[in-house]
């Protein structure tokens, strides 16, 4: 009796410990799986390129041609700072984006804060160096930043574009991003990633989007 009860112990507890591996393995894929790479965000971020036709030279760039009136916003708020852009002036940023070549990167930040969450900085870092490739060096980059619905607008506005400088600081400290290639703006609870669950972590987050690519090709 003693030893059928001790062989069921055995196998409740060989039992036990194969969910706990498999539980392990679950959780393991799960966030391997959330982890963004610097070739994700490269291939996110790079515009889609047409191939040649005749007639166009080898060098030349097979791109559509930029929209002046576009190219001309663009410039105007290349190295403003994130508090100076106008509510249309935010609004037009929105607009222009929605086509570009975009990623939500989903960087959080603590509660009530500017500070990039710890979870989120390998992400960070892998931004940095997506924007330091050859292939995006150059371009314009929008760093949208916003935030949860909790709290009124004004503070809301406020603590999303500290949230966009945040991202924009780590870029030029840590990776020597040209900061006039970097659009912070700030978006407030006004364009929210879950308007189901408005407090929801993920809203509290930057978007990165390709605003212009580079005319020149590095050399």
């Amino acid at each position: 009796m003693a030893k059928r009860s001790g062989s069921r112990n055995l196998t409740a507890i060989a039992a036990i410990l194969s969910i706990g591996a498999a539980l392990s393995f679950g959780i393991g894929s799960a966030l391997a799986a959330d982890e963004v790479t610097e070739d994700q965000i490269l291939k996110a971020l790079t515009p889609t390129k047409k191939p040649l036709t005749r007639g166009l030279s080898v060098g030349g760039s097979a791109a559509p041609a930029a929209n002046p009136a576009q190219s001309k916003f663009v410039s105007s708020v290349r190295g403003r700072t994130t508090r100076s852009l106008s509510a249309s002036e935010r609004e037009e940023i929105a607009a222009i984006v929605k086509d570009k070549p975009k990623i939500d990167l989903e960087i959080t930040f603590d509660y009530n804060s500017a500070d990039i969450s710890s979870k989120s900085i390998a992400s960070v870092q892998a931004l940095g160096r997506a924007l330091s490739n050859a292939e995006l060096k150059g371009s314009t980059f929008v760093v949208a930043g916003h935030t949860d619905a909790a709290g009124g607008e004004e503070y809301n506005q406020n603590l999303s574009e500290r949230r966009a400088d945040a991202i924009k600081k780590y870029l030029i400290d840590k990776y020597g991003i040209n900061g006039s290639d970097l659009v912070t703006v700030g978006y407030g609870k006004s364009k929210l990633k879950d308007p189901n669950q408005p407090l929801a972590e993920v809203n509290r987050r930057v978007q990165v989007v390709n605003m212009e690519t580079k005319v020149t090709a590095e050399k």
